[in-house]
């Protein structure tokens, strides 16, 4: 029992040496560390999705969106991103639209498609489909 205590006592004291707020020099003498105040740099803006047929979506706000295809079926926002969803019978389309990287209104950067049953349908003709509803 003794060595047991012994052991944690040891322990706790090379512990705490650890978190004390110096460290040695190499001199013999404890030299201070301080914190260097570090940011990590700023979460790089989302970059939009660039594709053949998705021109007309990619980088337009919410009005511009319903202008074209209509009022959505879904609406849902999160923080500062928001998804729209159109769907009829031959796809479900989303459109995730976020702010630019230095503020102001949200525009679509991704979009995404599929069929009624999940399976992945191409983003352009769906979004062709959808422009002529």
């Amino acid at each position: 029992m003794i060595i047991r205590t012994l052991s944690v006592l040891t322990l706790s004291a090379a512990l705490a040496a650890c978190g004390a707020g110096t460290t040695s020099s190499g001199t013999g003498k404890a030299a201070s560390v301080r914190s260097t105040g570090f940011t990590p740099p700023p979460r790089p803006a989302a970059r939009p999705q660039v594709a053949p047929g998705l021109e007309a979506v990619i980088g337009s706000d919410a009005d511009a969106l319903t202008r074209l295809f209509g009022s959505p079926r879904l609406d849902i926002r999160e923080d500062d991103a928001r998804k729209l969803q159109w769907s009829d019978t031959s796809c479900i389309l989303d459109v995730y639209l976020y702010p630019p990287a230095g503020g102001g209104r949200q525009a679509a950067t991704y979009v995404d498609a599929r069929r009624g049953d999940g399976r992945d349908v191409d983003r352009a003709a769906c979004v062709a489909a959808m422009r002529k509803r």
